[in-house]
């Protein structure tokens, strides 16, 4: 049996002048069939989804196209433990 690769999380960072935006994180939701539905950004680290390389892309894909202001936020995939 292969084990699924989960390690990666959604970080988003506002682009401010002085830098000093507190970071958010990805949260996932998905229907009760695990289909993809959206994101919710929240600050809590420990409670955001721990996702696959793949996944985490769709959800940056996903913030790039439906977040309202996207332009205003740098969104990255990073491992669990940074």
């Amino acid at each position: 049996m292969e084990t699924i690769d989960q390690r990666y999380l959604v970080q988003q960072n506002k682009r401010t002048d002085d830098g000093k935006a507190a970071p958010v994180f990805a949260r996932v939701m998905r229907s009760k069939e695990g289909k993809f539905e959206g994101v919710s950004f929240i600050k809590n680290k420990e409670k955001a989804t721990v996702m696959t390389s793949a996944e985490a892309q769709e959800v940056v894909t996903w913030a790039a196209k439906k977040k309202e202001n996207a332009q205003q936020y740098e969104t990255k995939v990073i491992c669990v433990g940074q």
